[in-house]
């Protein structure tokens, strides 16, 4: 599907265990980079992955909108940068997760990019 077509439309995520993302922008050029919104609805969860890239390093800063009631907890191996609702970390290196929402939904803004190697 097209960039554009992908735009302010919700699409099941990548590790298809029930979350949802919605792009709100992005490019390619001169940094690649996405924004996306996700929505972690009652019985989602990302098992513990990586997200392996071509070229360059992987950044990903997360920010929590809202929490959900129970579960839905973000597990990072190795964070650069954390608060209670704030997440920098390299999805490319560090193995990543999200527990499994028990009660009510979790909603994350999510940024990403690929810092080119000089």
């Amino acid at each position: 599907m097209s960039f554009v077509k992908k735009l302010f439309r919700w699409s099941r995520g990548r590790q298809k265990s029930g979350y949802d993302k919605m792009l709100l922008c992005g490019a390619f050029w001169p940094i690649k980079f996405d924004v996306y919104l996700l929505k972690f609805p009652k019985g989602s969860e990302i098992p513990p992955h990586t997200d392996l890239v071509k070229d360059g390093q992987h950044y990903r800063l997360n920010i929590v909108l809202k929490k959900a009631d129970i579960g839905g907890e973000f597990i990072c191996s190795s964070l650069i940068f954390e608060t209670e609702r704030i997440k920098l970390f390299r999805p490319d290196i560090s193995k990543h997760q999200v527990s499994k929402v028990e009660k009510g939904n979790r909603y994350i803004l999510s940024i990403g990019w690929i810092k080119n190697k000089i």
